[in-house]
């Protein structure tokens, strides 16, 4: 079935909001409108803001009250390209564009849905350097495919529906690495209390001879070296989620990594970012082939006597102590960065090594079930982008 593609601007009234004066915070910042910033379009319907402003903000400023019902695009910042509905009136700041659409001609659900797989392109089109930005304009001369409104409706809720049990895995997920973390902090917690002694995390690694590596700087390793297959070199996005995923395949040949291999990877290690994204960080599984990492990740052989890789990694991602020394010696004028040394230095308590077994056996259990969640998270991602992608094909 073809549809009709029509300009946003056919069917929708659209514009941009303000930031009013902080200088008069009281006049312009104790009302009662709710004011939202391009930074807040994180969840699909926005019903409350972090900051509210006045009346005399909506007459002495540029921000417009917007109704509900309206969407929101965030058109630069951290969230470009974030798309929300409106679920309360408001007005916001100069980052989001605002789209109302006319009710006889457009469903909002199904606007919403199809502004989503305009993002891609828009960002294409975005304009800036450092922080590039989309344009009013860009979205008021997207085109979507637009059936009649009866039809966009059936779709909005097909796709409602998919969407709800994508985002019921997804805080499956995260109520899974909640409980991660509650079970470290409800065993090692509090190291004081339990009269450990405090030690560093150089003292916790292995005796052998580069327990703890970075990878090959400079021209020891140039990406005109990379290979389509060989030995696997690991670097950020392996670690980025926090656990252990093959991502971008990077290899060298044997011959390289005869002159490299003491930047081998060995099952069971710890790495850890230290450019880019610092501290995120994963462990090694069993079934990894020869390996090495690359200059953005640290590689720690823990001393198994005395400190399992489950514990170390539970430590560097949950504890208070190991998140606050992370975050005073962040080090870069454009980037934030670790070194091997900063984390050799970093404290850590002896726990007893039973304790630490104890923690492996639930985290092993833990990560089972997690395993099982990301799978079903996966394909419902997948049957959820499916129907997007047949829905604005007419094939629904």
């Amino acid at each position: 079935m073809k549809w009709r593609l029509e300009k946003i601007s056919d069917f929708c009234r659209t514009g941009s909001g303000g930031t009013p004066s902080r200088k008069k915070m009281s006049q312009y910042y104790s009302g009662t409108i709710p004011w939202v910033k391009s930074g807040e379009l994180r969840e699909a319907i926005i019903t409350s803001t972090e900051e509210s402003i006045t009346d005399i903000a909506l007459k002495e400023t540029s921000a417009k009250l917007i109704p509900s019902g309206a969407l929101l695009v965030a058109m630069y910042g951290a969230t470009i390209g974030r798309i929300a509905i409106l679920g309360i009136e408001a007005a916001s700041n100069q980052a989001v564009c605002h789209i109302v659409p006319d009710l006889d001609i457009a469903d909002q659900r199904y606007l919403f849905y199809a502004l989503r797989q305009q993002v891609s392109g828009w960002l294409e089109q975005s304009v800036g350097g450092a922080q590039p930005n989309i344009n009013q304009q860009i979205i008021k001369e997207t085109k979507i495919p637009l059936p009649p409104l009866e039809e966009q409706k059936r779709i909005a809720a097909i796709l409602d529906k998919a969407d709800r049990i994508r985002r019921k895995r997804q805080e499956a997920i995260r109520l899974t690495e909640e409980l991660g973390r509650s079970i470290f902090l409800d065993m090692f917690g509090d190291p004081i209390a339990q009269g450990w002694k405090m030690v560093k995390v150089g003292d916790v690694a292995a005796k052998s001879k580069n327990s703890m590596r970075t990878g090959p700087f400079g021209s020891n390793l140039l990406h005109s070296e990379f290979v389509d297959e060989g030995i696997p070199v690991l670097g950020i996005d392996n670690a980025v989620r926090n656990r252990f995923l093959w991502a971008k395949p990077r290899f060298i040949t044997p011959e390289k990594y005869e002159q490299l291999k003491n930047y081998t990877v060995y099952p069971e290690d710890v790495i850890i970012t230290i450019m880019g994204t610092c501290g995120r960080c994963a462990i090694i599984p069993n079934n990894c082939p020869t390996a090495i990492n690359t200059k953005h990740l640290c590689c720690i052989t823990t001393n198994k006597e005395v400190c399992l890789p489950e514990f170390l990694y539970g430590y560097f991602l949950f504890h208070p102590i190991a998140k606050q020394y992370f975050e005073r010696n962040t080090k870069g004028a454009i980037m934030d960065g670790l070194n091997q040394t900063i984390i050799k230095g970093l404290p850590i308590p002896l726990a007893p090594i039973d304790l630490q077994h104890k923690y492996k056996e639930a985290i092993q259990k833990l990560n089972f079930l997690e395993v099982k969640t990301n799978n079903h998270f996966g394909n419902s991602e997948n049957l959820f982008n499916s129907l997007l992608q047949r829905a604005f094909r007419g094939e629904l």
